[in-house]
């Protein structure tokens, strides 16, 4: 899986750049509209990348940073939403403001992209708030603390709550079951 380039930019069109790696191989990405000034024509640059595999194609999509793609992937995992929509959701602000806005269940702020609806924007903030909630805190969503928050709110307990008792424990040679057990024991 491509998730990482580094090259010369040959091209930019705002939508899409090419860029030409020391390896002489051009790679078409297809890059956020806000972002596009930041690969300008002529420059070295560093791009975090996301290859999106599909039956006729192979899609190349570029980030700013970690937490753009981070968040890109988020948004993919939520049903009907594809890569195009989901680079459109990243035009809305920065990572923190939309992490923010979905935190805050603002679905006025989400539905500004064309094709995001109310129910779609709904679907959203349902699905993304507590794994974004995790991850702002520096749990990672498929580790072990993260998969003890997600363990805490399905007992009942608010992400908040988890998150709280979650940010004392120390992971290190333990797993999951382990960890969730100590967490259950300082909660009570």
């Amino acid at each position: 899986m491509i998730s990482f380039l580094k090259g010369k930019v040959i091209a930019n069109t705002g939508a899409e750049i090419v860029l030409l790696t020391s390896g002489g191989v051009g790679y078409k990405v297809t890059i956020n509209l806000a972002n596009a000034k930041l690969w300008p024509v002529g420059a070295e640059v560093e791009i975090e990348a996301y290859l999106a595999v599909r039956e006729d194609a192979l899609d190349l999509y570029g980030f700013a940073n970690a937490e753009e793609r981070g968040l890109f992937k988020h948004f993919l995992s939520v049903s009907g939403i594809g890569p195009k929509t989901a680079l459109h959701l990243l035009s809305l602000g920065s990572a923190v403001e939309i992490k923010s806005a979905i935190g805050r269940g603002d679905l006025d702020y989400l539905t500004r992209v064309s094709g995001i609806g109310k129910k779609i924007a709904e679907r959203i903030v349902m699905e993304l708030k507590s794994k974004l909630a995790s991850a702002e805190i520096g749990l990672p969503g498929d580790g072990v603390l993260g998969d003890v928050v997600s363990g805490l709110m399905s007992l009942g307990y608010t992400a908040a709550e988890a998150r709280e008792v979650v940010k004392n424990l120390d992971a290190t040679g333990k797993s999951s079951e382990q960890l969730l057990k100590e967490a259950l024991q300082r909660i009570k």
